[in-house]
């Protein structure tokens, strides 16, 4: 399994960073082909108080394949144009594969 990772700082307008995230972006993400999971965290914090950090999306495909493919499709191509024109300053972009994954429950 790889994921896309996407780090957003933190926005001038949280407010307008969210309706569009929520509202625009994530949908488009959403349609990619290929896409297995997306799991959205908003930041709150940080251990030692405040993150620089507002968001992390991280989207879940089956291979490196699977990645390439999403993101040379219209929708991949659809949901990069849109990130770049709402949150190309903000946002740095990973590329990752999952080496460990495991539930602890119990604790």
């Amino acid at each position: 399994m790889v994921k896309l990772i996407a780090l957003y700082k933190q926005p001038e307008d949280p407010k307008a960073f969210d309706e569009h995230y929520e509202n625009i972006h994530a949908p488009l993400a959403k349609k990619m082909p290929g896409l297995k999971r997306m799991e959205v965290t908003k930041i709150y914090g940080a251990p030692m108080g405040e993150s620089p950090y507002y968001l992390l999306a991280e989207m879940y495909f089956e291979n490196k394949e699977a990645l390439n493919q999403a993101m040379q499709s219209e929708e991949g191509k659809a949901a990069a144009k849109d990130l770049m024109g709402f949150a190309g300053k903000l946002v740095t972009m990973m590329l990752g594969e999952v080496t460990e994954s495991e539930v602890i429950e119990g604790r």
